[in-house]
């Protein structure tokens, strides 16, 4: 396996992490896409930039994520 392909595998590792983390891992691919592309086009240090950054920070702090409530997860329910 090249350095390359080595570095693309844990990149898709560490964001399916992350997703996993958010309480997304049964959400529908086209709603995770859609949701990415919306993320995509704010603008770096806005306000909404830096809310999401503050809460996904916190979220990385938790030692779980008990308390921080995820749609898709009451939607199962």
């Amino acid at each position: 396996m090249t350095a390359e392909r080595k570095r693309d595998t844990r990149e898709k590792i560490l964001l399916g992490g992350i997703v996993i983390r958010a309480g997304l891992s049964k959400a529908d691919r086209a709603f995770l896409l859609g949701g990415f592309t919306e993320l995509a086009k704010l603008t770096p240090g806005s306000a909404e930039h830096k809310r999401l950054c503050d809460i996904g920070e916190d979220a990385f702090k938790a030692t779980s994520l008990d308390g921080i409530p995820s749609r898709i997860e009451e939607a199962a329910e």
